[in-house]
């Protein structure tokens, strides 16, 4: 019984998560997609959530946060991918390398670097199950 109700609520969780991030996609987020989403059986509270945003050549995300529970680990898959985060400098970078961003960050940049080209990266969060919304844009 414990069980049908953790997993009950997990699953809940992840349709709850899956369709703020489809009304952000449909929106200014229209290229991020929620590609994996797990309660972290170690970790109560916790989720682990995979987040592919693709780029057209030239495109861009607009300035975001992440939620304040979020840590986040991203590597670019295709392409390269300007990012600047907080007061850090605008950095580039290239399939294979990746980044990290902190609770709370400030994400003022993320583009694809070329006009010409696309780019892909993977974003993997680690977040409170509870939350409902990964992107939150910015009023800048």
């Amino acid at each position: 019984m414990i069980r049908t109700t953790l997993y009950s609520t997990a699953a809940l969780a992840a349709f709850i998560a899956t369709a703020a991030l489809a009304d952000n996609t449909a929106n200014a987020f229209k290229n991020v997609t929620l590609v994996y989403d797990q309660p972290l059986p170690n970790v109560p509270g916790k989720s682990m959530r995979g987040v592919l945003v693709k780029y057209e050549p030239g495109g861009n995300s607009p300035a975001h946060l992440h939620p304040k529970s979020a840590f986040i680990y991203a590597t670019v898959l295709e392409g390269a991918i300007k990012s600047k985060v907080n007061d850090g400098p605008e950095v580039t970078y290239r399939v294979g390398e990746s980044w990290s961003e902190f609770p709370g960050d400030r994400h003022a940049v993320s583009a694809n670097a070329s006009a010409t080209e696309p780019a892909r990266l993977l974003a993997v969060f680690v977040v409170d199950t509870d939350e409902t919304e990964l992107v939150i844009p910015l009023d800048e």
